[in-house]
């Protein structure tokens, strides 16, 4: 999943804040008990989650592919005192799991946690104003995820958006379908006047864009 190198990887993960002990366990967990434990966020992506989140200490947080919860328990480290994020997952067998996850880091009550397809639910829930949006789910739909969140985001908020980086493949001369809807998710937000937007080389590549 890296991009950048592994002794470099390690090395930012060596100047950042540790692991918070529950986190560190959630990630044995997944690596021990789910299948294809790497598409977790991780050490240091989760710290970079979660210090976006404290900088606009969002009220409202809208995250699309919940997996074991890693990435929601960071983004809700800094939720307002009566803040709320709404997580989507596909997958029902992880629900025990992330129920338990979500107790034992304390975050149970500011979580809000949906099963089926994200389209479909994130019409349902329609929150007027989300601060933050993380997409982290299925990649071939990322760039209707982002039309769908896009007018539902306040003017100052972040949409995040994981894995656009896509193993390198998106400048490569890689032509698959997952590629090709990445690369046409990059090009689109890069001309998009509404949002700033800025891709980090972390792990997979995160596309951070602001509304204007």
């Amino acid at each position: 999943m890296e991009i950048l190198p592994h002794d470099l990887q390690l090395y930012l993960e060596n100047h950042c804040d540790a692991e918070p002990t529950e986190l560190q366990k959630i990630n044995r967990e997944t690596y021990l008990k789910v299948l294809q434990p790497h598409m977790l966020s991780g050490h240091y992506q989760g710290r970079l989650l979660s210090m976006l989140s404290k900088m606009i200490q969002p009220r409202r947080i809208l995250e699309i592919g919940t997996f074991t919860g890693y990435s929601t328990i960071c983004l809700a480290e800094g939720l307002t005192e009566d803040g709320l994020i709404h997580t989507i997952e596909i997958n029902t067998e992880l629900e025990e799991m992330l129920n338990q996850h979500f107790k034992s880091t304390n975050v149970d009550k500011k979580v809000r946690l949906h099963f089926g397809h994200a389209a479909q639910i994130i019409v349902e829930i329609a929150e007027k104003s989300y601060d933050l949006v993380f997409i982290d789910a299925d990649k071939k739909n990322n760039l209707h995820y982002f039309n769908l969140v896009i007018d539902s985001v306040r003017s100052g908020g972040l949409i995040i958006i994981d894995n656009v980086l896509w193993k390198g493949k998106v400048y490569s001369d890689d032509n698959d379908a997952d590629t090709r809807s990445i690369r046409e998710l990059n090009e689109q937000v890069t001309q998009d006047d509404r949002v700033e937007k800025l891709i980090l080389p972390v792990r997979d590549g995160i596309l951070l864009i602001r509304k204007k």
